[in-house]
């Protein structure tokens, strides 16, 4: 098959359009408000990476639009779907009952991870962070779920005591995400398949979506010298990457996301992210990125802003993006040839998210 990226047509015109999949070395910013077929077209470059590249893709998917990317669409051209079906996808689901489920190892986050999880501050909480440091070396922290609590308790050390009393009233061991003994997420990462999907959509609090999206990219980062290169999706990236992070466990997500996007690169870390407004993400992220495929964008002021962070983007082409029709979209940067004006194409696998129909009589 062709090395290129079959993404669509040119706009007002038959002439097939592609993106250079060797680009893809680089972080992408994919960004488009509501309706604007983002979360579509997303899906139609993630099939063609699978069709025609071996580069493992990881999604972070906060409303299970990628659950279904394993199903192929009966009207699917034959031979993209037979070559499709050879792909190995693997999806993580957070609720129950939908294949295996999405888990994460308590033990397998690092120190820092866990005390953000527990809502330390290693200043303010200095004892209660030091008292989860020591815990390292007393042995109990070899156990799970309420073994730990009961193990902290019964160790007859009152400062870890106290750390069981906050892990209790936290609710953390309640969470279903813990393995105890199941295959974690990080295990399923390392296994590089084709796409790992890591559902995030059905979990009751935010939290426990942080944790396991911290979990995922923590890991990747700390095993970032094995460099392998894989395309890491971060899809309403908004919910991960926030300017303006509202809890310590939400501010070293954050700060995770901004250091791979400044030093990942080099490692084979390639960020996607993908949002509906520029302005809901961290901007040490967006800055980083090489790559942008912009959809319909109304609003003057998120244009304006992404006219100075994108300066490979023409400003009339970015001003055509206000009447930009569903699936339409600017791409510009290392991945395209040159920056032009697309109708992105079918979708060769089912949507997992798409909208709710209207009733009618």
């Amino acid at each position: 098959m062709a090395s290129d990226l079959p993404i669509g047509t040119l706009l007002d015109s038959s002439t097939p359009a592609s993106l250079n999949p060797a680009r893809l070395n680089r972080h992408t910013f994919w960004c488009g408000q509501s309706g604007s077929g983002k979360t579509y077209s997303l899906g139609v470059l993630l099939e063609q990476v699978l069709l025609h590249t071996r580069l493992p893709i990881v999604v972070l998917d906060p409303n299970s639009d990628f659950v279904r990317i394993g199903e192929i669409r009966e009207d699917a051209p034959h031979e993209q779907a037979a070559e499709l079906a050879k792909r190995d996808i693997r999806v993580l689901h957070s609720a129950a009952g939908q294949g295996q489920q999405l888990k994460v190892k308590f033990l397998g986050l690092d120190v820092r991870s866990r005390a953000a999880l527990l809502q330390l501050d290693p200043v303010l909480d200095k004892r209660e962070y030091n008292t989860l440091l020591r815990a390292e070396s007393s042995g109990v922290t070899d156990l799970e779920g309420q073994a730990l609590i009961d193990g902290l308790r019964g160790s007859g050390d009152p400062d870890l005591h106290d750390i069981s009393l906050r892990i209790d009233n936290l609710g953390v061991t309640e969470w279903d995400i813990w393995a105890y003994g199941d295959e974690a997420v990080t295990s399923v990462v390392d296994a590089q398949a084709d796409a790992t999907v890591v559902d995030l959509g059905s979990f009751d609090v935010k939290e426990q979506m942080q944790t396991a999206a911290l979990a995922v990219l923590e890991h990747l980062w700390n095993n970032r010298h094995d460099r392998v290169g894989r395309l890491v999706v971060l899809d309403e990236a908004h919910n991960l990457c926030s300017p303006e992070p509202s809890s310590p466990l939400e501010e070293l997500l954050t700060d995770r996301i901004v250091q791979i996007a400044a030093e990942g690169r080099k490692y084979g870390i390639w960020l996607l992210l993908s949002t509906q407004r520029p302005s809901k993400v961290h901007p040490n992220a967006l800055s980083q990125c090489d790559n942008l495929a912009l959809m319909r964008m109304s609003s003057a002021h998120d244009l304006a802003e992404l006219g100075l962070a994108f300066g490979y983007a023409p400003a009339d082409l970015l001003e055509r993006a206000m009447g930009f029709t569903q699936g339409q979209a600017l791409f510009a940067g290392g991945f395209a040839p040159e920056p032009q004006l697309i109708q992105v194409g079918k979708r060769l696998t089912e949507e997992g998210g798409s909208d709710v129909a209207v009733p009618l009589r």
